[in-house]
């Protein structure tokens, strides 16, 4: 209305339009809100095509695998149906974090009475894409000869022809750990370490680190973290020793009931390790979660965790988080980061492959009788000082035997003795 309008029929005109609130501009296009609801996607009747629901924010429905004595869960993703991970980003390409593939792992882990993930092993990123869907399936398989699950995730977006295995490993039952590993960790095993005390907050003896302008930083070397992944709070260094306090934003707490741990909250743990000296001698490198180890949560539901990082190795570290009071909630007996061309990520590619991978041994725990059938052993223990040839031709011929004989699930045990120092022995352990 015109003010000569509101003249003409005798209204006041003096009026003052009420100031408008001072907001400040996002410093990124990560960090903001949506005010309109989402409507949530349809859901079909999951029972009557013999499906189970799974009852969780990432995995909807589930079916047992009766042959293999395990349980496939799936899943579809998509920047509609799960927006906050559009706040998980590394140079523009949306990820899935691998704090969330470790939840999938946990949660298929709980449905046969193994959530302790032993291994899991991220042979590639899984990438959102912008517009349309990815589906998920993560199965837990039979228990093998040493007591452990084979997990695996695989996706495949909506245009795609075939299926993309991101993450294989091996899960164990609530209280047990093999400590095994395959050679693609750091070699420190996954046995769990001594559990620290954090009870005492903050920690005795720590230096508080500046955190005010960390996620800014983060955002220019290429980890583009919304609001939902901006969970770390204070940091505290103690020698090689580091301490963070997590929380999840507000309107992300609400959901955390849902999750074993939230991968948001998870996620904000590692941003812990770019305090570390050997992180920050590799700040031109882009570096994703690679393996993880012995990863065993306590407690479900958290909103907020005291964190202790220590280094496990090169690009390694080691997690435990505990809760407000010090209660533990999850620990990582040691995780493994590799470095990605973000350019790969952008093309969907693989951004591991073309990382420098090395060999190395881990100890395999093995069963007390290794004389079974299920066990045969080859014992050169007393053929030190042999002949190279003689003895390599030996194991060589042993070797294709039981590999054309026996059945694919049979394990040779080949027992060497002072192979360091043996030329021999050496030459058959490489």
């Amino acid at each position: 209305i015109s003010l000569a309008t509101l003249h003409t029929r005798g209204l006041p005109t003096d009026f003052h339009l009420p100031a408008q609130p001072h907001t400040e501009l996002p410093t990124y296009p990560f960090q903001h809100k949506h005010y309109w609801l989402e409507p949530p996607a349809p859901v079909g009747d999951l029972n009557a095509s013999g499906l189970d629901t799974a009852d969780h924010p990432l995995l909807g429905a589930l079916v047992e695998l009766p042959d293999e004595q395990g349980v496939l869960m799936t899943a579809q993703l998509s920047l509609k149906s799960h927006p906050w991970l559009a706040d998980h980003a590394v140079s523009g390409t949306v990820l899935v974090p691998g704090a969330a593939l470790v939840e999938m792992a946990v949660q298929a882990g709980d449905q046969v009475g193994a959530g302790n993930v032993d291994e899991l092993v991220i042979e590639t990123p899984l990438v959102v894409p912008p517009e349309g869907a990815v589906r998920l399936q993560v199965t837990a398989g039979a228990v093998d000869t040493l007591g452990r699950r084979p997990v695996t995730v695989h996706s495949r977006a909506q245009d795609a022809e075939g299926w993309t295995r991101h993450a294989t490993g091996f899960l164990t039952e609530t209280g047990t750990g093999t400590g095994t590993g395959t050679g693609t960790g750091t070699g420190h095993g996954t046995d769990d370490p001594a559990p620290a005390d954090l009870t005492t907050w903050p920690p005795k003896n720590a230096e508080e680190l500046p955190v005010a302008d960390f996620y800014d930083l983060r955002y220019v070397a290429g980890y583009e973290y919304g609001s939902v992944f901006q969970g770390l709070r204070k940091v505290w260094r103690r020698g090689q020793e580091l301490f963070a306090e997590l929380a999840l934003a507000p309107e992300t707490a609400a959901d955390a009931a849902a999750f074993a741990l939230h991968p948001a909250l998870l996620d904000s743990a590692l941003h812990t390790a770019a305090f570390a000296d050997q992180q920050r001698s590799a700040a031109e490198r882009t570096l994703l979660p690679f393996a993880w180890n012995g990863v065993q949560v306590h407690a479900t539901g958290a909103t907020a965790l005291r964190v202790r990082l220590a280094p496990a190795g090169a690009d390694a570290i080691s997690l435990q988080a505990a809760d407000a009071t010090g209660t533990p909630v999850v620990s990582v007996g040691n995780l493994t980061f590799r470095a990605v061309d973000p350019a790969a990520l952008a093309q969907g590619g693989d951004g591991t492959r073309d990382s420098l991978f090395r060999l190395e041994w881990q100890e395999v725990r093995a069963p007390e009788n290794t004389t079974g059938d299920d066990w045969p052993v080859l014992d050169l223990t007393d053929r030190t000082d042999a002949d190279i040839r003689e003895l390599t031709g030996h194991v060589l011929t042993a070797v294709q035997t039981h590999l054309a004989t026996e059945p694919d699930d049979t394990r040779l045990v080949v027992l060497t003795q002072d192979a360091r120092h043996d030329p021999a022995q050496a030459a058959v352990h490489g």
